[in-house]
């Protein structure tokens, strides 16, 4: 069932603890419940394999609003794969990996305590801004997350930001049924591209409650960014595609 703006935006509210699915308490330290532990690696292990590649693994990390206080029913399991891509993040293998990755999220329904799983493998060089990040491999925090204070959002803020970006994927959607296939193709690209460094610019700026961030996690859970990637799968399933002529048949 769809849920509602009020609902989404009540899902950025800070709780008191972390989840208690994922973590348990030793001392005054969370730390990550041996099976929830293992079955992580196990994912990854099974990623892995699925590439066939001997992959050289710097570090398996988990990040996003499960390693903090921010998580809620919509959280996923970001699992982060840590390598040195020789090349950098725009290298052969990081697009290999990165088209390997979509393949295995569409095939698997993997999921951990009700939370969905997905694997990213994330160039050890490349920035990344997050205030609760955990070493999955070496169970131990990279960088422990605090609570700190309530945050108000500003409802009207949010929406205004975030309702821009649905309308440009509205409009997206429009014209894939009137334009040719691959120039509304390289439309969702330079989209997904700006989208990209709009939250990049305002987690590197504010943290993970900027609006920027917020505007993209409020298209994530409003299924908007599930839109265009549908609208973008059926584009090139057309662009692949031999009609056939009725003299053919």
């Amino acid at each position: 069932m769809a849920k509602s703006d009020t609902q989404i935006i009540k899902s950025f509210d800070l709780k008191d603890e972390l989840s208690s699915e994922i973590w348990f308490l030793d001392g005054d330290t969370y730390k990550m419940k041996p099976e929830i532990r293992k079955a992580l690696l196990d994912v990854v292990e099974n990623y892995v394999d699925f590439t066939d590649l001997e992959l050289d693994i710097e570090d398996i990390t988990l990040t996003g609003s499960l390693s903090n206080y921010n998580w809620s029913d919509f959280s996923d399991v970001d699992l982060h794969i840590i390598m040195d891509f020789p090349g950098g993040p725009k290298s052969l293998l990081k697009k290999y990996l990165d088209s390997k990755r979509i393949i295995w999220n569409s095939l698997r329904d993997v999921t951990i305590k009700d939370f969905d799983v997905e694997v990213y493998a994330q160039d050890s060089n490349e920035p990344h801004f997050a205030s609760g990040v955990y070493s999955v491999l070496y169970d131990e925090w990279i960088v422990e997350p605090t609570r700190g204070e309530d945050i108000e959002i500003d409802t009207q803020k949010l929406l205004s930001k975030a309702k821009g970006w649905m309308e440009k994927i509205d409009t997206i959607e429009v014209n894939a049924k009137r334009k040719e296939p691959q120039e509304v193709l390289n439309d969702i690209q330079k989209f997904k591209d700006k989208l990209k460094k709009y939250r990049g610019s305002g987690l590197k700026d504010e943290g993970e409650y900027s609006y920027e961030n917020l505007a993209f996690k409020f298209l994530r859970r409003n299924d908007y960014l599930k839109k265009i990637n549908d609208v973008r799968n059926e584009l090139i399933d057309k662009t692949l595609t031999v009609e056939q002529k009725v003299s053919d048949i």
